[in-house]
C-alpha cells in the first residue's frame, strides 16, 4: 500500500469535524485552514503540493504544487506526522454547515473527481492533482470550468459537502441531471456533461441557470444540497446595503416589519 493507512471518526451532524489517528510515523495532509486540534507528538509542517511524490526534485515539487493554482488553491499544504511511540490524534473541521465525506480509493478504482473546494484532507501518500475536461461545453458552462480535482492513490481521502449530502450509484446508462454547483464528485467511470435546460421561459424566468449537469452511469455520485456559493449569495443578498440598510427595511412595513418578526435592534 502506497498511501498510509489511517484510523478515523466523523464527529457532529451540522458542523461536523473528522478525528484522524496516526500510527508512530504516519502522516496526514489537509488543506490549509481546515486544521481543528491535535495531540502532543504530532509534528506540523508545511509542504509543496501534497507531498505525494518521494523524490521529484526542486522543479517537479515545483510543478507539483503549480498545478493546485489552477483549481485555486494554496501552493502549500500542511502535513502532520505523528513523531511520538504511541497513537495520536489530530483533527479536521468543515469550512461550513455540511457533510464530511469518507472516500476509501481503493475502491473507487484508484480515482475520484471532486469540484476544487471539497477536498479537506487525506492520508500522505494521495495524490491530489487536476483533472482537465475534454469536453468545450462542460468547461464553458458546467459551473466548475475546465479544471476539477483528482485524488488518486489507494488511501482515504475526506471532503466536504454543503448542507446534506445524496450517494447515488448509477447503474449502466442510468443518467442523473443535477444544478451544476450542487455536484461534490464522483467516481471516474461516471460521464460527466452539461445540458441546456431549454424553453423561453425556462431560459429567462426559472431562476434555475441556464444548464444543468448530466451525469451517466455506471459508477457512485455525491451530490451537496447546498453549494458553498448558494449559501455566500443568499448572505450577500441580505447584508446591510450602503447607507446601514439592510434588505428588510426596503418593505412596505419598514423598521415596524422588525419589530413584529422580533428582529428588535436598537
Amino acid at each position: 500500500m502506497n498511501a498510509h493507512e489511517i484510523d478515523y471518526a466523523i464527529h457532529g451532524e451540522e458542523m461536523q469535524y473528522v478525528s484522524v489517528t496516526l500510527d508512530p510515523q504516519e502522516a496526514v495532509v489537509a488543506e490549509a485552514g481546515s486544521f481543528m486540534m491535535m495531540d502532543p507528538d504530532i509534528k506540523m509542517e508545511t509542504i509543496f503540493g501534497d507531498g505525494s511524490q518521494k523524490d521529484n526534485g526542486v522543479l517537479g515539487k515545483i510543478f507539483s504544487a503549480g498545478k493546485r493554482i489552477l483549481t485555486g488553491e494554496s501552493l502549500f499544504m500542511t502535513a502532520f506526522y505523528n513523531v511520538g511511540a504511541a497513537r495520536r490524534d489530530v483533527s479536521f473541521a468543515s469550512p461550513y454547515p455540511g457533510k464530511i465525506v469518507p472516500i476509501d480509493l481503493s475502491e473507487k478504482g484508484g480515482k475520484f473527481i471532486c469540484q476544487k473546494d471539497a477536498f479537506l484532507c487525506a492520508a500522505k501518500g494521495v495524490s491530489v492533482g487536476i483533472e482537465f475536461s475534454r469536453k468545450l461545453g462542460r468547461g464553458l458552462f458546467g459551473g466548475e470550468g475546465f479544471i476539477m480535482q483528482k485524488l488518486e492513490g489507494d488511501g482515504m481521502a475526506f471532503v466536504h459537502a454543503g448542507g446534506t449530502m445524496a450517494r447515488r450509484e448509477l447503474q449502466p446508462g442510468e443518467v442523473l441531471r443535477v444544478d451544476t454547483g450542487c455536484i461534490v464528485g464522483f467516481t471516474q467511470t461516471v460521464d460527466y456533461d452539461i445540458e441546456f435546460v431549454g424553453g423561453i421561459r425556462n431560459t429567462i424566468f426559472g431562476g434555475e441557470g441556464l444548464f444543468f449537469a448530466t451525469l451517466r452511469g455506471p459508477g457512485v455520485v455525491y451530490i451537496q444540497s447546498l453549494p458553498f456559493s448558494r449559501l455566500a449569495g443568499r448572505v450577500l443578498a441580505a447584508a446591510p446595503r450602503a447607507g446601514g440598510k439592510d434588505k428588510g427595511e426596503g418593505s412596505l412595513l419598514g423598521g415596524l416589519g422588525d419589530l413584529l418578526d422580533g428582529d428588535n435592534r436598537f
